[in-house]
């Protein structure tokens, strides 16, 4: 590219490009996944709740198999009791041996003990893995997170969703509602089937169906039955509404709950007052989220009402036609003892089994949403081909190169143009400063280089092949990249630098070194192994920002990659500490490529060519001497703004 500043994009190109970078976007299939949640709800409520069980399954099978067995041992208990005391009453009315009922009585009440027993050994158990499972449930979700692709990470939709699902988890519809819902859901199915089981021989006895009081029994039954399901119904409708609630996604209280221990807030809090302003916003998130709350329990306390009104009603139907057998001759006193416990317990269990069904199926059907964002598609791994392996350390073979050929880029829902038709060439051993104002480009040229982003138009090239058809773990190893906004974990010092559990502790030590971080790791407590900040260690060691900004360079050396990148880390510095440091690193990365970003053009004069960033484009490249000389160019410009710093 020459040295004269290229036009700019018409406004139609712009929106041209912004059309087509926005097919990252997955707003059209949330959208379209959202209408196909609903159709599927509507037309089949169970289907939801057999993919949320599956989903359990694949995390943990034994959470569910103990489930049945801890179910069908909590299920048997009490049937064991009423059973054993209608086998007393009737041997006494029959006037059976009274050791003969002793004895019977002392095995059931083994039986029953040794069911409590195992019930309370199986509960425990099913605690355990109900938390396994949770604990999983988290770490496949923060495993999608970290692995999707980068642009994914500031989609609207898939941000929509995210939100969705910890609103779901944190008022009771999400995963762990799910699985501490499940063992009561199959307790009373177990119950009741085992009710309806004891409970025939009463409907057998006689000419039941020409029994009047019978045939009402099963009408009462009936209409109960259906009442029940229509207003479940009718009841969690209003639920879905209210958890579909839009006010509830964004909580302020939530925000502050993460953030008010973490003590680079605390000081803005202190010095500005910020207090008042806090209260304020959560005094409002706390009553939209009262309003919320009395709808939910106004919603709850109808449930109740009319459930427990429901299970009332059966209860004294049945007990009525219990009775009349009874004055008919028809049932001993065991009999009638044995039939009122069965019937309270089948009532109580229908009731179950209808709240929590649907509870179940509101939960299950929640899940839809993690299922929509673990089946999200990445766009950006789609290559196939290795990367060759180059030795670049010993100077043997410098052939990568990386060419940008004509790239445009916007970011996804953006009108604007962020990059404007870049063309650039360069080499491994190369020097490359990219440099500008802020805002002009060289952050986002830096991620499409390291492939975070597609481009909107054009293609870049390593080899003479478009970037897209390599396998993109592999063309992620060829960079390292320090940027301005990095990050450091709350994990050791060597695992900070190595990235890894397991690494080469000779290596990191010298990394470190190499980056003026010798002095400073000598007096750590427990060398490299101490833990920075203290998230995690109450002995963790607090580093400034300079530390810090040492050990992010000591993992970019670490890494040993063919391309170094440093994206104005050290820009909290003053010019002419980050010019040391810059010229310092220049002569750390061997006959690596190195691409130093930086708004200041000081810290960049060492190397082979300098592109001048302004607006999204390239409008200069050469060297220092070239570009300065050049005094109706933005370099000079620039330079001249920024002299009363420097001194030539």
């Amino acid at each position: 590219m020459g040295k004269s500043q290229r036009k700019a994009h018409t406004t139609n190109s712009c929106k041209r490009e912004a059309l087509t970078a926005r097919c990252l976007h997955c707003r059209a299939s949330t959208i379209k996944t959202r209408r196909w949640r609903r159709l599927m709800l509507k037309h089949n409520k169970l289907k939801p709740v057999g993919i949320a069980i599956r989903l359990m399954w694949n995390m943990d099978k034994w959470l569910l198999i103990h489930s049945i067995i801890t179910s069908v041992i909590e299920a048997a208990t009490p049937f064991a009791g009423i059973l054993l005391s209608a086998y007393i009453l009737d041997g006494l009315q029959a006037g059976e041996e009274f050791t003969e009922i002793i004895s019977v009585s002392l095995a059931a009440v083994a039986v029953i003990f040794l069911l409590t027993v195992l019930k309370a050994y199986f509960s425990k158990i099913l605690n355990v893995h109900i938390g396994m499972c949770g604990k999983r449930y988290d770490t496949l979700m923060s495993m999608k997170t970290i692995s999707m692709d980068y642009p994914l990470l500031d989609s609207p939709a898939v941000n929509d969703i995210r939100v969705r699902i910890r609103h779901d988890n944190d008022w009771g519809a999400g995963f762990y509602s799910l699985v501490w819902q499940l063992p009561y859901l199959l307790n009373s199915l177990i119950s009741t089937f085992v009710s309806v089981v004891l409970m025939l021989p009463l409907f057998m006895e006689g000419h039941f169906f020409s029994d009047t009081p019978a045939i009402l029994l099963l009408l009462s039954l009936g209409a109960i039955i259906a009442f029940n399901l229509w207003f479940t119904s009718v009841k969690n409708k209003e639920l879905y509404r209210l958890l579909d609630d839009p006010s509830l996604d964004k909580s302020y209280l939530g925000y502050f709950l993460w953030n008010d221990q973490d003590y680079h807030y605390g000081k803005d809090i202190r010095i500005y007052d910020a207090k008042p302003l806090i209260k304020s916003k959560l005094d409002g998130d706390l009553v939209i989220k009262n309003r919320w709350i009395k709808q939910l329990v106004s919603n709850n306390m109808k449930s109740g009402f009319f459930s427990n009104l429901s299970a009332g009603t059966l209860q004294i139907i049945s007990y009525i036609f219990v009775a009349l057998r009874a004055a008919a001759g028809a049932l001993t006193a065991g009999a009638v003892v044995k039939y009122a416990g069965i019937i309270y317990r089948f009532s109580q269990s229908v009731t179950n089994v209808f709240n929590t069904l649907e509870e179940y199926a509101v939960s299950s059907n929640r899940q839809l949403s993690t299922l929509e964002y673990l089946n999200i598609k990445d766009v950006l791994k789609k290559g196939t081909l290795p990367v060759e392996k180059r030795a670049f350390c010993d100077g043997s073979d410098n052939e990568y190169e990386i060419e940008f050929r004509d790239v445009s880029f916007q970011y996804p829902g953006s009108d604007t143009c962020a990059l404007r038709h870049i063309n650039l060439k360069f080499r491994v051993g190369e020097r490359l400063a990219v440099v500008g104002m802020n805002g002009s480009g060289k952050t986002t040229f830096i991620k499409l280089l390291c492939h975070l982003y597609d481009p909107t138009e054009g293609e870049i090239l390593l080899n003479g092949i478009d970037i897209r058809k390599y396998d993109y773990e592999e063309y992620m190893k060829i960079f390292s990249v320090v940027f301005q906004d990095f990050k450091l974990f709350s994990f050791s010092l060597g695992q900070n630098v190595a990235a890894d559990m397991d690494y080469d502790t000779k290596r990191v030590e010298a990394c470190l070194d190499a980056a003026g971080f010798d002095n400073r790791r000598t007096s750590m407590p427990d060398g490299l192994k101490t833990c920075l900040y203290k998230d995690f260690e109450e002995n963790g060691v607090e580093i400034s920002g300079g530390e810090a900004q040492k050990i992010a360079l000591a993992r970019a050396l670490y890494k040993d990659a063919p391309f170094i990148v440093l994206d104005e880390p050290t820009a909290a510095l003053d010019p002419i500490a980050e010019s040391e440091i810059y010229s310092k690193f220049n002569d750390i990365v061997g006959n690596r490529t190195a691409i130093y970003i930086s708004h200041r053009l000081s810290s960049c004069r060492f190397c082979d060519e300098i592109a001048v960033f302004d607006n999204g484009q390239i409008v200069q490249l050469g060297s220092h001497e070239e570009l300065a000389a050049d005094t109706g160019g933005k370099y000079h410009e620039l330079w001249n703004a920024q002299a009363q710093y420097y001194s030539s």
